[in-house]
């Protein structure tokens, strides 16, 4: 994040993981060096890992001290927060468990003054994705149009097989953002398929990472992170 290609002019925000949120950068705090010197909206990873699979997906583990959490990431210039579920199966019921899950610990989220991304990952290897992610959008579908006005939420969704098939969440009067991400399709791939997506930005990390080495020189780093960062940007304003 402290590479002179990494800044708000191409990247809206960074998710954190706690002991990141924990730390100083450059003598600030990392949310407070995100935010004051890159211009780019900290948010906070809050979920436990995922439980085992069971009725083809994988709900979050639970999360004791998530009132707790919440509270010191508020404290600490947190925007918003990132919970991941995982869907491998076209399961209905399996499907409506993760996304009844999303929710109701999003609402907690937003009730502690917070914006969550709501993350209910499609395995890019479902043997039906594109069944598996029409169940999915009839279920965030419910809950979206169930939330009061001032209940603004985040979508994290693995790029679908029907284009736009998230066009009305794009628009939906509860979503800041719609956001993509790249689930193990190469960097390529991903961009590729972003930019039929009207109205999604990427939300990528192994796509974004994809390149980059410790062993690199300072400027071999930077010149490979810029030219990712510029392809996803690219990509993402479709």
């Amino acid at each position: 994040m402290t590479s002179p290609v990494f800044g708000g002019d191409r990247i809206l925000g960074a998710i954190l993981f706690e002991n990141t949120m924990d730390r100083e950068v450059e003598g600030q705090s990392t949310a407070g060096y995100l935010w004051n010197v890159k211009n780019v909206v900290p948010f906070l990873k809050v979920d436990k890992g995922l439980a085992n699979v069971e009725d083809g997906v994988q709900v979050m583990k639970p999360m004791p001290d998530l009132d707790a959490l919440l509270a010191k990431a508020k404290a600490a210039g947190i925007f918003g927060t990132k919970m991941r579920s995982v869907i491998k199966e076209a399961s209905a019921s399996g499907i409506k468990a993760v996304v009844d899950q999303q929710f109701e610990i999003g609402r907690r989220i937003v009730a502690a003054g917070l914006v969550p991304i709501i993350e209910p990952e499609v395995d890019i290897h479902c043997p039906d994705k594109a069944a598996a992610e029409d169940i999915l959008h009839g279920e965030i579908k419910k809950h979206l149009d169930s939330l009061g006005a001032d209940e603004i939420v985040m979508l994290k969704l693995t790029l679908p097989e029907k284009d736009n098939l998230y066009a009305d969440f794009v628009a939906h009067a509860n979503v800041a953002r719609v956001v993509a991400l790249s689930g193990g399709y190469s960097r390529e791939e991903a961009n590729e398929r972003l930019t039929r997506q009207n109205g999604m930005v990427a939300s990528f990390s192994r796509a974004l990472s994809e390149g980059l080495s410790a062993q690199q020189s300072a400027d071999e780093f930077n010149a490979t992170l810029d030219a990712s960062i510029g392809s996803i940007a690219a990509a993402s304003a479709t």
